[in-house]
């Protein structure tokens, strides 16, 4: 399928073939529902913890007699029951991470391509490349392409000039082509890719 290429500022400057096999699938809800999973449950810390009964510093004398007070028998005052106890079944540190076949996550970007593709959120340009680090001029040439949230992706390095341009505009984040993932792609509203960029998807998925 044909595609525009586009310059900074939105103006046509001819196309580009892209290949069926990433960008024409019908795309797959739950392949890119389990990316996105795989994704976050990553990025968890995990750190959260609780002190459970073996955690509190308190005597191991027992409280009271064993009979005769009417009440319930207890022998430890690290119990849940009291205020100031271990907590039952607190959470512990541990990771979120699971496992995801490297063939699903493979398969789940190119779904999430297709998927931009056919929802019109895909915008490809000829490069990513500007003579000043001017984010003003920047914000300007996007305002004038409409592109008010997007995930653009270059080639294996990104200009320096454009990243430190575009790091300080709301909404825009630049990655290179290798950093490209299933749950920033659909975290902005357009994903804009370079001829690099294409150049690179289609050899890595060749």
């Amino acid at each position: 399928m044909k595609i525009d290429i586009l310059s900074i500022d939105g103006a046509q400057s001819g196309s580009i073939e892209l290949n069926d096999e990433i960008f024409g699938l019908e795309p797959r809800a739950d392949l890119i529902a389990r990316m996105i999973r795989y994704q976050l449950a990553a990025r968890r810390a995990g750190t959260h913890a609780v002190k459970n009964r073996a955690d509190i510093n308190r005597t191991t004398k027992k409280m009271y007699k064993q009979k005769g007070t009417g009440g319930a028998r207890h022998g430890s005052m690290r119990v849940p029951q009291f205020r100031g106890g271990g907590r039952a079944f607190g959470p512990v540190v541990r990771s979120h991470a699971h496992d995801l076949p490297k063939k699903v996550r493979a398969l789940a970007l190119r779904h999430a391509l297709s998927q931009k593709m056919r929802d019109g959120g895909l915008v490809v340009w000829q490069s990513a490349d500007i003579t000043e680090a001017k984010t003003k001029a920047l914000a300007a040439s996007f305002a004038k392409a409409g592109l008010n949230s997007a995930l653009i992706i270059d080639g294996v390095e990104p200009q320096q000039n454009f990243c430190l341009a575009a790091r300080n505009i709301p909404n825009i984040d630049v990655l290179p082509v290798q950093g490209i993932n299933v749950y920033d792609i659909f975290r902005r509203e357009k994903l804009v890719l370079t001829k690099a960029a294409i150049e690179a998807l289609e050899a890595r998925f060749k």
